[in-house]
């Protein structure tokens, strides 16, 4: 489905475009911003920062999801939707479905990104790979032992559920 711009929302994809532009300009990171939106309100804002702050993980989505959880003082972000200039890498799609984010919408595809030199494709590819045929290893360590952690969560009579 392709929505077109004045049909659902069209100034919150604004907001990340703007966000996204912004950073470029200064010198944060990679052309991505994100806002998360509930009830008609921005409530939380990012933009790329990987190379400001040399952490990968440093993603528009991801800014902008934990600035709805600061704000929002919750980790789920239920009845909320996000709206990213560019179309979500792995790591970003997961805190999405992790978030409870209720949809998202994007501008550029991952096609656009990989165009100009952000591709994700072979992290797409390795997550399709059993472990054990990933480029990186991946070796399982000490499971008896971690599994005391899980013990501890499924003891815990007052655990937040996720």
């Amino acid at each position: 489905m392709n929505v077109e711009p004045g049909t659902l929302n069209a100034q919150f994809m604004h907001a990340a475009i703007e966000l996204a532009i912004d950073g470029v300009n200064a010198g944060r990171g990679g052309p991505f911003g994100a806002v998360v939106v509930k009830a008609g309100q921005i409530v939380g804002r990012g933009c790329n920062q990987v190379t400001a702050t040399n952490d990968p993980t440093a993603h528009a989505e991801i800014a902008a999801i934990r600035d709805a959880c600061a704000a929002l003082r919750t980790f789920r972000l239920v009845g909320c939707e996000l709206y990213a200039s560019c179309e979500p890498c792995p790591m970003c799609l997961a805190a999405i479905y992790w978030a409870h984010i209720e949809r998202f919408y994007f501008g550029c595809t991952a096609a656009d990104a990989d165009a100009i030199g952000f591709s994700d494709e072979a992290i797409r590819r390795q997550i399709a790979l059993p472990t054990a045929a990933r480029s990186i290893p991946a070796i399982p360590l000490m499971r008896s032992e971690s599994l005391a952690a899980f013990q501890a969560w499924t003891n815990k009579a007052d655990r937040v559920p996720y």
